[in-house]
């Protein structure tokens, strides 16, 4: 049997792309605002795969915005299908997960690859990896649900979103305030803080 070696992990916002590129980056999946320009930065980054997703990080529906949606979550399970059938599965693999902050979307996104690579890692486990990996991280939550349902995961990871959502207040209480202001209050009101 091929033995497949785990991938560097990255997650972050736009400004922090320039920095990424001399990281021998394979695999990108960029999501962003649906107006946003597209990203030139790309350009000096070595050959890799890129996706790109645009859709709003919000999580109650707002007239002019695009809601995360099922397809969004789809698409994001496909990137990591098409990541994991690689031909070059021995091979050392950098993937890196971007949105506009590095916060919300991208962090929703890496966990659910997380998930889909390892189908039997507890979602404890998973959201223990994400805050080593990007220690800001506040999972979009519409994003999470689907990932939840479409993984089968019944239930598993919103519940541990909502314990997620309390540490992180614990450990970085100006997060109150921002998610209120991002319209974000159900998150909030999520939060378990056990």
């Amino acid at each position: 049997m091929e033995s497949v070696i785990a991938p560097e992990l990255t997650i972050c916002g736009i400004q922090e792309l320039p920095a990424q590129s001399a990281r021998n980056v394979t695999h990108v999946l960029s999501i962003v605002d649906p107006d946003h320009p597209e990203l030139e930065v790309f350009e000096t980054y070595g050959k890799h795969n890129r996706a790109t997703l645009r859709f709003h990080d919000i999580i109650v529906a707002t007239r002019g915005l695009i809601m995360p949606a099922p397809e969004h979550v789809e698409a994001i399970l496909k990137f990591g299908a098409e990541y994991l059938a690689r031909e070059d599965r021995g091979a050392p693999s950098h993937v890196l997960v971007h949105c506009h902050m590095g916060v919300s979307r991208s962090t929703a996104a890496m966990l659910t690859l997380m998930a889909q690579t390892d189908p039997d890692e507890s979602a404890q486990s998973l959201f223990a990896r994400l805050v080593r990996i990007r220690p800001q991280a506040w999972p979009n939550s519409q994003m999470i649900g689907f990932a939840d349902e479409q993984l089968g995961r019944n239930g598993e990871l919103l519940k541990e979103l909502s314990r997620h959502y309390g540490r992180q207040i614990k450990s970085q209480p100006h997060f109150t305030d921002w998610m209120t202001s991002l319209n974000r209050q159900a998150e909030l009101a999520m939060a378990r803080l056990d």
